[in-house]
Order: C-alpha cells, then structure tokens, then sequence
C-alpha cells in the first residue's frame, strides 16, 4: 500500500506508520463468515444503544434527553471496549461486559464525568481566582490529574490510545473513592477548593473520552 501510495506521486508516502492489532474474538475464537462467527458493527451499536436505553430508563427514568445520552453511552461503551486494551492484544467480544456501569467500561468513565457535572451544578460552581486547599484525601486525585500530559505522549509515542482509556479508569476510580469518603459540598472552610478539584476532574475526563471519540453527558 504504501508503494502504491508513492507511485500515486504522494510526498508524504515516507512517513507512513504500519500499526498492527490484534483480533476481536466471540467465544475465545476468531470471528469467520464461513462458521457464521461474524458480528457487523451496525447491528452492534443498534444493540448497545438499546441496552443503554434500557439501563438509563432504569436508574434515571426522569432524564430529559434519554435517547440523546443512550446513543452517546452505546456507542462509547462499543469504542471504549475496543480502545481500552492495548493494541496488540486480541479483545474479546462481550456486548454485556462493555455496557456495564461498573467496571472498566465506557459508562463508568462516563458516568464519573456525569457525577461530577452533578456536584458542580448543584453548588452553582464558578471557576474563579485559585484557593488554599489541605486536603490529604485528595492527594491521590490531584497526583493523576498531573501525569495527562503524560499518558497523551504515551499514546502518541506507542500509537496506542489504551492509555487515555487506562488513565480516564485511573482518574475514574481515584474520584469515586474520594467521592465515597469525603463530604464535598458540607465543609465550607474547604468547600470552594474541593468543588476546584470536581472540576478539574470533569474537565480531564471529558478531554480524555474525547481523545477517544466518546461524549461525555453532563447527565445519565
């Protein structure tokens, strides 16, 4: 392909990468037309908008724009099912797994993102000038939030998105346990900078599901 490219008169044929991956499998076996082990992505992301549908009609049936959010959660589930394992490893094909709200899934990344939008607007959050913060529990937050710009050299010098996925689980994980133990918005001496921390940690998260072509809902 590539010196089919150079023949066409491209200049840019020389900097082409050949990046190579592994194989999706259903049942721990390559998928095949001929054994009619083949699943096309049409009828995948139909089936994952469903099912997210369904889950969001559950949890949240009073949600305004339901149908909006279950495509943008169906279709991330599928992308960040597929991007969050390392491009050389074969993946595993499982519509329940990758839909789940828990777990290393789309969702859960999405849904953190939606729990901190929460918080924020619930408080009338303002970004304004910087405040003291002594919070010791957040320390492990604020340490993931300083290495992004290393997980996006990671990916650009591996040619692997995983890392975005790994990182936003990462950062998920760290703002759920915070969010399990710390009283956010009823300490008003530390109030203002823990509401700065939200904050930071929505807007990371968002910026890493958009690197991998995923929505983040402000709701679900």
């Amino acid at each position: 392909m590539f010196n089919v490219i150079e023949k066409m008169g491209y200049n840019w044929h020389d900097s082409l990468i050949h990046v190579p991956f592994g194989m999706i499998l259903k049942d721990g076996k390559k998928m095949s037309k001929e054994k009619e082990k083949v699943v096309l992505l049409e009828e995948v992301l139909q089936d994952a908008i469903k099912i997210a549908n369904k889950s969001i009609t559950e949890k949240n049936p009073t949600l305004a724009n339901k149908e909006e959010v279950a495509i943008e959660v169906g279709t991330g589930a599928v992308i960040f099912h597929d991007l969050k394992n390392y491009r050389l490893n074969d993946i595993e094909f499982s519509l329940k797994d990758m839909l789940k709200f828990e777990g290393e899934t789309g969702p859960y990344v999405q849904y953190t993102h939606a729990r901190a939008a929460s918080i924020l607007r619930k408080s009338n959050y303002q970004l304004n000038e910087e405040v003291p913060f002594k919070d010791d529990q957040a320390w492990p937050i604020i340490t993931v939030l300083m290495e992004f710009s290393d997980a996006i050299k990671r990916a650009i010098d591996g040619n692997d998105p995983s890392e975005f996925a790994k990182y936003s689980l990462t950062l998920a994980k760290a703002f759920n346990k915070y969010y399990g133990t710390v009283r956010i918005l009823d300490d008003n001496e530390q109030k203002r900078a823990r509401l700065a921390l939200v904050f930071s940690v929505k807007t990371i998260l968002k910026e890493a599901l958009r690197l991998l072509g995923i929505k983040a809902p402000l709701e679900m």
